[in-house]
């Protein structure tokens, strides 16, 4: 007999001849409000099965490319600190054999240990990110290292003008004033896509996707869900529009799939990261 583990559909290259490698990052410990976040990663290889490896929206399949899925890292929960170590040395050691990291989280907050490895690789790299929440506080309740800060922490390895927001329809009145002048912010909507890739151009870039900037009436399983987000065919066409981009890493991350027991909202995550590989894997 051999070993039948789950990976996520069609991702069954090895590690040796694998151009990119998916992994799970299971932590919530600094969840503001209903945490499951940590069990994502299981569910989406779970539930990968339900959809097909090809995709009728860009004629690709993933046969066509090779990715090896290494399972999830074993974090320690309460441990911020140690959490995104632990990320951070899994994403840097992927690059540094020259493949892909492509993270699912979790809670937002473990795109940090992802984003550090990329801005110590490509210091010139540029973020984008697709999120229902600023998550520009300078702390939250004091603690800086919180899934309502990570996108600041970002801003601190990047600097200005270089992290595009889209879709952000929550933050503090403060985090929407400080947007100005450092971050460029398209609030409720991706309409700017195009041009921002245009902007962008070749440099590298890092596309984290918090899954709570779709509507809940379409994504439910979220612990923050805040109505007037993306459709799917809209986050699909924004996401689609970043291909021909330099892109060195990406995420998913926030879906708790707990709070929708009829499993679309995983279902929805599954397609999303399918397309999302044949988008930025050659």
């Amino acid at each position: 007999m051999e070993a039948n583990l789950p990976g996520f559909i069609g991702c069954s290259a090895g590690y040796a001849e694998a151009h990119a490698v998916l992994f799970g990052a299971p932590f919530d410990s600094t969840t503001s409000f209903r945490p499951g976040t940590r069990f994502a990663p299981s569910a989406v290889r779970n539930e990968s099965f339900g959809i097909e490896t090809y995709s009728p929206y860009q004629d690709r399949d993933l046969e066509d490319i090779a990715v090896f899925d290494a399972g999830d890292l074993e974090l320690p929960f309460g441990n911020a600190c140690a959490a995104l170590r632990i990320t951070e040395e899994a994403a840097s050691g992927i690059l540094d054999d020259g493949k892909t990291p492509c993270l699912i989280g979790g809670e937002h907050l473990v795109t940090l240990g992802s984003v550090r490895a990329c801005a110590k690789k490509y210091p010139d790299m540029r973020l984008i990110q697709f999120d229902a929440h600023a998550d520009l506080r300078g702390d939250y309740m004091g603690e800086k290292l919180s899934h309502a800060s990570v996108i600041r922490r970002c801003w601190e390895l990047l600097g200005d003008g270089r992290i595009y927001q889209f879709g952000i329809r929550s933050g503090s009145r403060e985090e929407m004033a400080w947007s100005h002048g450092h971050t460029k912010m398209e609030k409720f909507r991706a309409e700017s896509i195009s041009a921002a890739a245009e902007e962008i151009g070749s440099a590298p870039v890092y596309i984290t996707l918090d899954l709570d900037v779709t509507d809940p009436s379409e994504f439910p399983g979220t612990g923050t869900p805040e109505a007037g987000g993306l459709r799917f065919a809209e986050l699909l066409d924004a996401l689609l529009v970043l291909r021909g981009l330099n892109v060195k890493a990406f995420d998913i991350c926030e879906l708790s799939p707990h709070y929708d027991s009829s499993g679309v909202s995983t279902a929805f995550a599954c397609k999303i990261l399918r397309e999302m590989l044949l988008a930025y894997i050659r």
